[in-house]
């Protein structure tokens, strides 16, 4: 019986990894099929603390695991398939496999829709990506593109207003589905250039294998057109990766995993959830972080008052 399972190795998995590895409870860490999570496909990450020339996010997902190991957490490229709770502990299902533990710490993220192009996957980190906290620095003075028409692409082509010369705000649409202020205020800035009822059809690449443009089709007259640019930011909502824990816990309408009020409890004892897989507002590595610490300390109390 293991005293605590944290299922996911971004930056949330393992710092509640090091905070229950200093507790002395040995937590088991099961990593899937993606370790160390979303920053092992992004090149320099420059606002995570500590790191004033910036680290690039594998190296930063390394050094975190061997800070985790260092006090005692044991790692496992298991892929988790279905958690049950039995009675007090819970079974953590793993295929044929099946593992038992007192408490279970989710930390898996939540996955970026990207658009399903061509060769999409292999461009994350050269001229692709879904963050522009993260990313849009890299971009000063050159063109890029926003693809969306919600929340998320107004306030991200916004952003990025502060360093790109120009932000194609590309829509499928006639009109944005943002709220009525973020879509005004996005409208209003004379760096974005909306582009309407377009969809991207392809991306080009350079001799480097970067971005450099993007194939574009208007989906009312059919005509096709091309848009150079630096770098291309999708934002079309992201899947949290919680559809292994369906009928087990809550979740809100979009599959983000329900924090209790000013905790990482669930609506099931004894499960915490940490990082974007309940946080669809921040999304970044230093709050994720910040969440698998409450989640370690939190499963640490739940341990000790059941002692």
């Amino acid at each position: 019986m293991e005293k605590v399972i944290i299922i996911g190795t971004g930056c949330a998995g393992w710092a509640a990894a090091i905070y229950t590895g200093r507790a002395n409870l040995a937590p088991l860490v099961l990593a899937g099929d993606q370790p160390g999570g979303q920053l092992t496909t992004t090149t320099d990450v420059e606002n995570y603390p500590g790191f004033p020339e910036g680290v690039m996010g594998p190296d930063l997902m390394m050094k975190m695991q061997e800070q985790a190991t260092k006090f005692g957490a044991r790692i496992d490229y298991k892929m988790v398939t279905r958690v049950e709770k039995t009675g007090e502990h819970f079974e953590v299902h793993c295929g044929d496999d099946v593992l038992e533990s007192e408490t279970v710490i989710v930390a898996t993220g939540a996955a970026p829709r990207h658009l399903g192009l061509e060769g999409e996957k292999e461009l994350i980190g050269h001229g692709l990506t879904s963050c522009a906290t993260c990313d849009g620095a890299f971009y000063r003075d050159v063109p890029v593109a926003v693809i969306g028409g919600g929340d998320s692409a107004c306030e991200e082509a916004t952003f990025l207003t502060r360093f790109a010369s120009k932000v194609y705000l590309i829509h499928r649409r006639d009109e944005l589905r943002a709220s009525k202020i973020m879509a005004e205020r996005a409208l209003a800035n004379d760096k974005i250039e909306p582009v309407w009822d377009t969809a991207v059809t392809e991306y080009i690449t350079d001799d480097d294998g970067e971005v450099c443009a993007i194939s574009t089709k208007n989906l009312k007259d059919e005509s096709e057109g091309k848009i150079d640019l630096k770098c291309v930011f999708v934002a079309i909502g992201h899947i949290p990766n919680s559809g292994f824990l369906e009928g087990l816990i809550d979740t809100d309408e979009n599959g983000y995993i329900i924090q209790q009020a000013g905790s990482t409890r669930t609506n099931v004892e004894g499960l915490f959830a940490a990082g974007d897989v309940a946080d669809h507002v921040y999304r970044q590595a230093i709050t994720a972080a910040g969440d698998g610490c409450r989640a370690a300390l939190e499963a640490e109390r739940y341990i000790a008052d059941r002692e």
